[in-house]
C-alpha cells in the first residue's frame, strides 16, 4: 500500500497539471486510457472464465476459510475473522465482483470525461490501473501462476491467501456469510488409524511426488471399486490421474481384484476420463492395456455429454491425445484381423 501511495500522490499531482483544453493532449490521453482498459478486460475476463472453471471442478466443495479485506483502523488485538465458504462458491463470486467492478470504474471515469470533461481520472488509471489489478490476490495468482495444473489443489495454491481447518489457531475467529460466529468442533489430539478414504485423498493430494506404497497395502477385493463420501472419486480414477511412480503397479493391482473401470464419479467421470483431463498419458495408456479399448471405456461420455478425448483436446494434452489415438487404431486393426 505504502508502495502504491509513492506512485499515486506524484502521478495525481501531475496529472493535475495536464491542460484539459489542449486537443492533442486529450486525444493521446483517452488513447492511452482506453488501450490500457482493452488489455486490463481481457486479462479480467480470463480471470474471470479461469474461476468459472475452477467453480464446477472436482474442488468446488473444498471448505476453506477467507480473510477480511485489510482494514486501515483496525484493531491490532482484534481475533481475525475467516469467513467459511467453499471454493468453488468464493472463485466465482470473487470473479463476478472484479469483473463487475472493473466494468463499472470503466463507466464511471468514461462518463465522468465525456460528459464532465475530467481528464485526471484518464491519466491516473492509465497508471494505476495495471497496478490495481496486480494488487488483487486472484488475478495476480491466476494470471501468474496459470491453470490448475496435474496434482495442484486450492491448498497448494491458495488463491485467495484462505486457510484450511488445520491451519486456523486460537487466534482465528471463523464466521458465516451473515457474519455470525461458527463454533468449530475441535480435533481430537489423538487420532484414529486413517481410513481408506483418508488414504485416498492423501495420496491424491500429494500430486505427482505421492508415495503409493501406503495405497496399494490397503486395498483390497472389498474396497477396490470405493467411492468417495463427498464427490464418488474411486481408486482407480485417483491413480490414473496422479501420474506418480509406481502408478501402474497399482492400476494393475486394482484390476486383479476386480475394479470396474466404468465407474462414475459425480461428474459422470470415468478413470480415463481423469487421466485425459489431469494429462496423465502413462494412466491412460496402462488402463487401456489392462482393461482393453472393449470395455468401451473411450467412448463413455461425461454429464456434460464429453468424451475422455473431448477432454484431453480442451486441456491441450497432446501426449494423452496420441495415446488414445494409438489404441482406438490398435483396437480397430486387431477387429480387422478379425472378419
Amino acid at each position: 500500500m505504502a508502495n502504491k501511495l509513492m506512485i499515486m500522490l506524484p502521478l495525481m499531482f501531475a496529472a493535475r497539471k495536464l491542460d484539459g483544453d489542449d486537443p492533442q493532449i486529450v486525444f493521446l490521453l483517452r488513447c492511452s486510457y482506453f488501450s490500457v482498459q482493452f488489455f486490463i478486460v481481457l486479462a479480467v475476463l480470463y480471470v474471470y472464465l479461469s474461476c468459472q472453471k475452477l467453480g464446477k471442478s472436482k474442488f468446488k466443495d473444498t471448505t476453506i476459510y477467507v480473510p477480511p479485506p485489510p482494514q486501515p483502523f483496525a484493531d491490532p488485538n482484534a481475533k481475525t475473522q475467516y469467513k467459511q465458504t467453499t471454493f468453488g462458491e468464493h472463485a466465482t463470486t470473487t470473479a463476478r465482483g472484479l469483473l463487475t467492478s472493473t466494468l463499472f470504474g470503466i463507466l464511471m471515469t468514461s462518463g465522468l470525461h465525456f460528459y464532465r470533461g475530467m481528464i485526471v481520472g484518464l491519466a491516473m488509471q492509465s497508471v494505476m490501473g495495471p497496478l490495481n489489478l496486480l494488487e488483487n490476490k486472484l488475478a495476480k495468482a491466476i494470471l501468474f501462476g496459470g491453470k490448475f495444473k496435474d496434482g495442484d489443489t486450492p491448498k497448494s495454491r491458495k488463491l485467495f491467501g484462505e486457510k484450511y481447518r488445520e491451519e486456523l489457531t486460537k487466534e482465528d475467529e471463523v464466521v458465516d456469510a451473515e457474519g455470525k460466529v461458527i463454533v468449530l468442533k475441535k480435533e481430537k489430539k489423538e487420532k484414529k488409524e486413517k481410513t481408506f478414504e483418508d488414504i485416498l485423498l492423501d495420496t491424491w493430494d500429494e500430486g505427482d511426488k505421492a508415495d503409493v506404497a501406503p495405497l496399494l497395502l490397503a486395498l483390497n477385493k472389498t474396497n477396490a471399486n470405493y467411492q468417495t463420501k463427498e464427490s464418488g472419486w474411486s481408486p482407480l480414477m485417483i491413480v490414473a490421474a496422479l501420474n506418480a511412480a509406481k502408478s501402474d503397479v497399482v492400476i494393475k493391482k486394482l484390476k486383479d481384484l476386480g475394479a470396474n473401470i466404468t465407474v462414475k464419479d459425480e461428474e459422470g467421470w470415468t478413470a480415463l476420463h481423469w487421466a485425459a483431463f489431469h494429462g496423465s498419458a502413462s494412466g491412460a495408456k496402462c488402463l487401456l492395456e489392462q482393461f482393453g479399448t472393449k470395455s468401451g471405456i473411450m467412448d463413455v461420455k461425461d454429464k456434460e455429454g464429453k468424451k475422455p478425448m473431448e477432454h484431453a483436446n480442451a486441456e491441450g494434452n497432446k501426449d494423452v491425445v496420441a495415446v488414445l489415438e494409438k489404441m482406438a487404431g490398435s483396437a480397430g486393426v486387431e477387429d480387422k484381423k478379425k472378419d
